[in-house]
């Protein structure tokens, strides 16, 4: 069972990598940038627009060309939520909405972004230059990033330790319990053979038996 939960987690995740079309197919947004009620959690404000603590967002790769920029509007069209490396060197994952293009001599060169909940002030290493970009937000789900975020710290490691092992109780301790029978190296469930009959004769049968095999004298 151990086996089968890890082949299709690292099934999934690759799968997804070349679906999407990026490295990174899904995230958990860790910090409230994007969010435009304070203090944030996905706890607290899941339906609320944009992003919050918590979300897990999915990413697709997209061509720097298709990129839409325009400044976060609920009632309107708001620019595209790109997920990009910082330009900085220290390969962190930033979140933020493309609200602008910068151009330079007449080409694209990276879009100006901004958090949701920055007050209109570009976030750090915009504008973005577009190697940078790892790909745009097409989806979130909310809460569900909270089981990545909780991976950071010690409790979250014993939870899914725990899972496991309940798990596992699951698959070997209970039957063992209960008696299960024991099982050959097919895996099939070994059954008790029958008793052999032990045939019964009268007197007569016995005597005639007797008179037939007896040797003559």
């Amino acid at each position: 069972m151990i086996f089968f939960i890890v082949s299709v987690v690292f099934g999934f995740w690759y799968g997804s990598r070349l679906f999407l079309n990026t490295q990174y197919p899904m995230l958990a947004v860790a910090s409230g940038s994007m969010s435009t009620v304070q203090p944030d959690s996905a706890w607290s404000y899941p339906f609320v627009p944009t992003l919050h603590t918590g979300d897990l967002i999915i990413v697709e790769g997209v061509n720097p060309q298709d990129v839409y920029a325009a400044p976060y509007n609920e009632s309107g069209r708001s620019g595209d939520i790109l997920v990009f490396l910082a330009d900085d060197g220290s390969n962190q994952l930033i979140v933020h909405r493309a609200i602008g293009y910068n151009y330079t001599n007449g080409v694209l060169t990276g879009f100006i972004t901004e958090g949701d909940g920055n007050g209109g002030v570009p976030g750090p290493g915009s504008p973005t230059p577009v190697g940078n970009v790892i790909g745009k937000v097409v989806m979130r789900i909310p809460w569900v990033g909270q089981i990545a975020l909780s991976m950071r710290n010690s409790t979250g490691v014993i939870v899914i330790v725990a899972i496991i092992l309940i798990l596992i109780i699951i698959e070997f301790a209970i039957p063992e319990a209960k008696g299960k029978k024991p099982a050959d190296e097919k895996g099939k469930e070994i059954e008790k053979a029958p008793e052999p009959e032990v045939p019964t004769h009268t007197s007569a049968n016995a005597t005639s038996l007797y008179s037939r095999f007896s040797p003559s004298i």
